[in-house]
């Protein structure tokens, strides 16, 4: 076996794989929570200022998109997303 093979297949390589793809899974879910608040109030005919939309599609704290995506479903501005606890 070559030194490359036994790298990839060494516990810390391996171990470094899954950490990077549960990095991405993260990921995913982040950016389909901000699209999904967006889509939520478009879809309810709120007006998204740009400067919300780039505030929603810049955060990564999938806390603070969870609790803008349930404040979306009865907001009555785009900027409502942001009063409040993880405003």
């Amino acid at each position: 076996m070559t030194t490359m093979q036994y790298f990839w297949r060494h516990p810390l390589a391996q171990e470094v794989r899954e950490q990077g793809r549960e990095e991405g899974r993260e990921e995913g879910r982040v950016e389909a929570l901000a699209e999904t608040t967006l889509r939520i109030l478009e879809l309810r005919g709120i007006p998204v200022a740009a400067a919300v939309r780039e505030r929603v599609e810049s955060c990564t704290d999938l806390d603070r998109l969870t609790a803008w995506s349930e404040r979306a479903v009865l907001a009555g501005s785009a900027d409502d997303l942001f009063i409040g606890p993880n405003g």
